[in-house]
């Protein structure tokens, strides 16, 4: 049996989770900044496990946190005032039905993610991640205070895949596209001909 660390501030969510604006493979930078391996992970709200978890890893955070947090301040700022990860879909997403009734993390690293599949094997086929899938993340919540932004970040450690989903950002699976039969009335040896 693995050890297990008892870290507070890391949380693994449930298997109902779909990634969305998923950059597992190739780290991107957004306005200039450091590129980073990233996602978008739709918690439905239904899953309060998880969601608990969160709350408890980001209040475990700003408790370690603290100093940082409070910087050349004179107190530490209250937790309610901070920028925090967990947020509303329904609120922040409305016109977007990915993120209906569930709340979302963005969780990003400079060091790539871990893929692995349902039964922990290694994924190397780029096609078989990307967003819409549902899985799990392994993800940790720490303090920042950082050009006068402070708050609580999540970091992304690793990701394991569960099942397929519908793609989402509009773009179809080339497996999808051609698992049908030839409309037409194609068939393979007319295209081999």
């Amino acid at each position: 049996m693995a050890n297990k660390e008892n870290n507070p501030m890391k949380v693994i969510t449930g298997p109902n989770t779909r990634w969305s604006y998923c950059n597992a493979w190739e780290p991107k930078a957004i306005n200039g900044g450091t590129p980073k391996y990233s996602v978008s992970l739709i918690i439905p709200k239904s899953d309060k496990a998880t969601i608990a978890k969160i709350k408890a890893a980001i209040q475990a955070a700003y408790k370690e946190g603290e100093a940082k947090l409070k910087g050349s301040g004179r107190s530490v700022p209250p937790l309610a005032a901070l920028k925090t990860p967990l947020r509303d879909g329904d609120a922040e997403r409305p016109d977007d039905p990915a993120y209906a009734n569930a709340y979302f993390v963005n969780a990003n690293s400079t060091t790539a993610p871990g893929i692995v599949d349902a039964d922990r094997r290694e994924i190397i086929d780029r096609s078989e991640v990307y967003s819409g899938v549902y899985g799990r993340a392994s993800i940790n919540f720490y303090a920042f205070n950082s050009n006068g932004n402070k708050g609580i970040a999540c970091g992304l450690n690793n990701l394991q895949k569960i099942r397929d989903g519908e793609p989402l950002g509009g773009k179809s699976r080339a497996e999808d596209d051609f698992a049908e039969d030839y409309e037409d009335g194609y068939t393979d040896e007319d295209f081999l001909s």
